[in-house]
Parts: C-alpha cells; sequence; structure tokens
C-alpha cells in the first residue's frame, strides 16, 4: 500500500511540472519574438530586456498626490546637492524617502550613459522608446552630460503611428528584419512603404517620408531619427 501511494504521488508531481514547463513556454515565445530591439551593434544589456522598474521609478510624471515640500527634501544622513533638491522637487510622495526618488533618477542617468558608452544609437532609442524612467528630467538636472543623447531622442519618434510627420528620410534604431513601414494621405491613400525588397540582418534601414503625409505607420522597427 504504501509503495503505490508513493509512486502515485511521484507521478502527480511529474505531471504537475510538465504541465507548468508546458505552459510557461508557450505564452513567453510570442512577446519576446515580436519585440523590437535596439541596433544589433550594442553589446550592452538591452534597456527593454531590464526589470520592470518600481511604480515610483516607472512614473515619467510628478506625483499627483500630496508631495513634501521643499524644505523637508532632507537625507537621514548627509545633504542633497543644489542638483539633486531641483530634481527632487515636486517629485517626492510625502510618505517616502527622498532618497530613494533621487536614487531612481541616478540609475536612469546610469543607464543612459552605460548604453551611450558602446552605442550611441541604442541610448537614444530607448529615450525615444520610454524605456528609461524620467529620462528627460534626469538627464536635464542630474547628468546633463549625457545632454547630446537627448537632443538626439528630440528630434526622433517611437515606432508606431505619427501624425503629421515632417517630410524627409528617416533611419530605424534597430537592424530589425521585421520592420515594416506606410505613409498615407489625408484620404488614406499609400503615399510610400517599405522595406522595397526583404531585409537582411545588419542592414540600415532608411523610410522617406512624402510631403503631404497625414500619417506614417511602423512596425517593428524601435524608434526613428532624422537619417
Amino acid at each position: 500500500m504504501y509503495r503505490r501511494s508513493a509512486a502515485a504521488a511521484v507521478l502527480l508531481a511529474a505531471a504537475l511540472t510538465l504541465t507548468a514547463c508546458g505552459s510557461g513556454g508557450d505564452k513567453a515565445e510570442p512577446a519576446a519574438a515580436a519585440k523590437p530591439k535596439p541596433p544589433a551593434a550594442s553589446s550592452v544589456p538591452d534597456p527593454a530586456d531590464s526589470p520592470a522598474a518600481s511604480a515610483p521609478a516607472a512614473a515619467e510624471a510628478k506625483p499627483t498626490g500630496p508631495v513634501l515640500p521643499d524644505a523637508k527634501l532632507t537625507p537621514k544622513t548627509g545633504t542633497f546637492k543644489p542638483n539633486e533638491k531641483q530634481y527632487l522637487s515636486g517629485r517626492v510622495p510625502e510618505k517616502m524617502d527622498p532618497a530613494a526618488v533621487l536614487q531612481n533618477g541616478q540609475e536612469s542617468c546610469q543607464r543612459v550613459e552605460r548604453t551611450a558608452k558602446r552605442d550611441k544609437d541604442a541610448a537614444t532609442g530607448s529615450v525615444i522608446a520610454g524605456e528609461i524612467p524620467a529620462a528627460k528630467d534626469a538627464i536635464t538636472i542630474l547628468c546633463p552630460e549625457q545632454k547630446p543623447i537627448l537632443d538626439a531622442a528630440a528630434k526622433g519618434f517611437p515606432d508606431g503611428t505619427r501624425k503629421s510627420p515632417a517630410a524627409g528620410s528617416y533611419r530605424a534604431l534597430t537592424q530589425s528584419t521585421t520592420c515594416t513601414w506606410e505613409s498615407r494621405s489625408k484620404d488614406g491613400s499609400v503615399l510610400s512603404a517599405g522595406p522595397e525588397a526583404p531585409l537582411k540582418a545588419g542592414d540600415k534601414i532608411v523610410a522617406t517620408i512624402p510631403a503631404g503625409t497625414a500619417e506614417f505607420t511602423s512596425t517593428g522597427c524601435y524608434a526613428w531619427v532624422p537619417a
């Protein structure tokens, strides 16, 4: 009787393990396959693959609830620098440690700096795509030496739909072979579309947006900057 019970328990455990493995794999792969990536030349971790930030870290906007007044923006030890106080002003929820909020901004700066050292396109794309929390304020106030990345990002736009884009040539900040795009006029007619030929790994991807484009739509292209 004991042997039969033990064998049944082993078989049940094995079945549960196989079920969990099968269901987990099936769900994860499509999402990963559909995700556009920064340029393949980047040898640093893709910001898109970083663990999700906590809620306060992920919020680009300042909190909408009560915040600590500037007079109470003091760390438990030491003092904040003037630029750190400027970054924290109006950004720290009432019951939160200001040092924790500052750390979020500093980590954003570190991510931009690490990525830019190896691949400026990847850094620019991650800012355009909104994958580095509070990048604009963090760079402007805490790490102004990274402002060239912010300036480059300001000229670009993310993958998806862009209304009334400026005419010109734009370069996709990815080397994904699944990047596609099209420009449409106000009446919905297609003015241009691409790529004209199948993309190969490592190809530079450039799209031309004609004058009169009312809507530019791209898929799998990550982010665009002027070519």
